[in-house]
């Protein structure tokens, strides 16, 4: 089924099998409203609850930052800090400032509120496209997707160990699947070396805006990369005691994507310390194409009983 704007009003399908209901609803909750100049909102995410998640903030700032530039200036990357949690009670209001227009590149710096108070402030960079020199990664060889179980059907067959909101929160329907590659197991995480590979999509299709699929690509990048600094401890997001936020998320683009077709995100944590955990990820194509980086720092406290 092709991409619908029109379906793209419509919240999240509770049947899981309208895949092209979640894509267009994840189309919506990326779409700002234009208030005024350079002042948009970002629409609640419907039967959401409690504390917006990260990733929606950070895709709904760049579609604010996006329509001040220039159509032919695309983001080459974003730098966010998240300041207070979001409420899903609220829309979000998005001021932009246009800091600068260049001759190739564009700034602007976005920031974020609910109730007159900012959640989260980012800058953003934009450029006119030209050619340069150029190399990259390898992707790194891991089974592909088709081989692997998604996080829901992992969830299913670990129902037991896991707390009832969390397995909730992972087997209803959502419009980014994920296909974990090695262990799973958040009830009884086991110590393993800080990387991670895991494939995920848009479920649908995502229709042909290149700057809707890097507003999915944000907001799928602040899945899977926070986790990545546990494993060395044996802990999870549902470990008792564990209090875990991100605090900043920076996204490298570096080529155009497509958010409905399979990408791996690979990620490593090369340190944590201090309550705070440092994480990279990549983000490959099918072909092995490195289309995005990525960083996060954020908390991971273990409280004490």
């Amino acid at each position: 089924m092709k991409y619908d704007p029109a379906r793209a009003a419509e919240p999240f399908p509770v049947d899981s099998q309208d895949v092209q209901g979640l894509a267009d609803g994840l189309a919506r909750l990326l779409t700002v409203e234009e208030l005024d100049t350079d002042l948009y909102r970002g629409p609640r995410n419907p039967g959401g609850k409690g504390r917006v998640f990260g990733g929606q903030v950070v895709g709904q700032a760049l579609r604010s930052a996006a329509a001040s530039v220039d159509p032919d200036r695309v983001a080459h990357s974003l730098h966010a800090y998240f300041m207070r949690a979001g409420n899903e009670d609220y829309p979000i209001i998005f001021r932009v400032e246009r800091d600068f227009d260049g001759g190739s590149f564009s700034t602007r710096r976005v920031i974020a509120m609910q109730k007159g108070q900012p959640i989260l402030n980012m800058a953003a960079s934009f450029q006119r496209h030209e050619e340069g020199l150029s190399h990259s990664d390898d992707m790194p060889e891991v089974p592909g997707p088709e081989e692997l179980k998604s996080e829901a059907e992992l969830a299913l067959e670990q129902k037991d160990s896991l707390p009832e909101a969390f397995f909730n929160m992972v087997t209803r329907p959502r419009p980014i699947e994920l296909r974990p590659v090695g262990p799973w197991s958040p009830g009884n995480p086991p110590k393993l070396d800080p990387v991670r590979h895991i494939w995920f999509r848009v479920r649908g299709n995502l229709g042909d805006d290149p700057l809707l699929h890097q507003a999915a690509l944000a907001y799928a990048s602040d899945m899977a990369l926070l986790g990545t600094s546990m494993q060395p401890h044996g802990v999870s997001w549902v470990s008792p005691g564990l209090q875990s936020a991100s605090l900043d998320h920076a996204v490298w683009f570096h080529g155009r994507v497509r958010m409905d077709e399979w990408l791996l995100y690979t990620t490593d944590s090369p340190w944590a310390g201090g309550g705070r955990g440092f994480n990279r990820g990549r983000l490959f194509t099918r072909d092995g194409r490195l289309v995005a980086s990525t960083t996060q720092e954020g908390l991971i406290r273990v409280r004490k009983k």
